[in-house]
């Protein structure tokens, strides 16, 4: 029974994902032949509206054919009008749709810093584009050394990519360990922390950066699952009972930002920020897991 109930809710989505998608190309053709700023601001608008719409009726299937109830904490007093990072621990595909319900209607659209390659996927990169996900264009090192002419620019171009948000409210979703935490993972990285990977300071930085100081807060959020790390199936099919959530929002002060790649007292103090971040989470997914089996 449970995975009929996830194979309807997958087709739901699937269904719900392919209505919203043609309007979304429409649009998303009307920007290429339009591309007056005024035009493009209206067409935002209501690209953002189908997105949330699209978010809104997959949290209502998730909520009919699933049985998660969602055990919230912390801040819960949010804004759409103003300009947010949000960053969260990460442990399976599932985390995406717990953000999506925890907040969708309540901050505004999370959009997710991309590598620049991705607006190449047929179809999907196309979507991103519309929805004016930020494009990141980042140098290797090795490049850098051989050509030291591109260091800063690769900021620069990601800063042009993101002065669309300047004139409205936007929240950027980082996932500071980079990957999905396995026990594995956990392991080869021989982390510091019991509950979580280590955190890649250098992307949060370079996100805070490339957005100006226009991020005024941050959003940390904490994810628990009870009842174990579940799949994406497992939770369409209903088999998580609970999910514990933290948030917290703290205001994203100007020595957050500087130069990550080549001030190196900067880098210090941003590391050991992150650090203390990702030691305080840490520390809260132990109690909330110890509450939990206090029951």
């Amino acid at each position: 029974m449970s995975v009929l109930k996830g194979s309807v809710s997958f087709f739901l989505i699937v269904i719900n994902t392919l209505i919203c998608f043609v309007p979304v190309m429409v649009l998303a053709l009307c920007k290429c032949v339009m591309p007056f700023a005024s035009v493009r601001a209206v067409l935002n608008v209501i690209l953002d509206r189908i997105a949330t719409l699209w978010i809104g009726i997959n949290n209502l299937n998730q909520r009919c054919l699933g049985k998660a109830v969602l055990d919230v904490s912390g801040e819960k007093d949010f804004s759409l009008n103003e300009w947010y990072m949000v960053t969260a621990n990460h442990q399976s595909w599932v985390d995406i749709l717990i953000l999506q319900r925890l907040f969708n209607r309540r901050i505004p659209f999370i959009k997710f810093f991309l590598k620049r390659e991705l607006i190449w996927v047929p179809f999907i990169g196309l979507a991103w584009w519309a929805l004016e996900f930020p494009f990141m264009k980042r140098y290797s090192p090795a490049l850098l050394q051989k050509r030291p002419e591109l260091k800063g620019k690769d900021i620069e171009i990601t800063k042009r990519a993101c002065d669309k948000f300047q004139h409205f409210p936007v929240a950027i979703m980082n996932f500071l360990e980079g990957t999905r935490f396995t026990t594995k993972k956990h392991a080869q990285q021989s982390s510091q922390f019991k509950h979580l990977l280590m955190p890649k300071a250098g992307g949060l930085s370079f996100a805070l950066n490339a957005m100006d100081g226009k991020l005024h807060q941050l959003i940390d959020v904490t994810i628990v699952y009870p009842d174990g790390i579940p799949s994406f199936f497992d939770y369409l099919c209903g088999k998580v009972s609970e999910v514990k959530i933290h948030a917290r929002a703290m205001p994203i002060e100007n020595t957050l930002l500087g130069d990550y790649q080549n001030d190196a007292e900067y880098r210090a103090y941003f590391q050991q920020w992150v650090n203390e971040l990702w030691r305080q989470k840490d520390q809260r997914i132990e109690r909330m897991t110890k509450s939990e089996k206090t029951k």
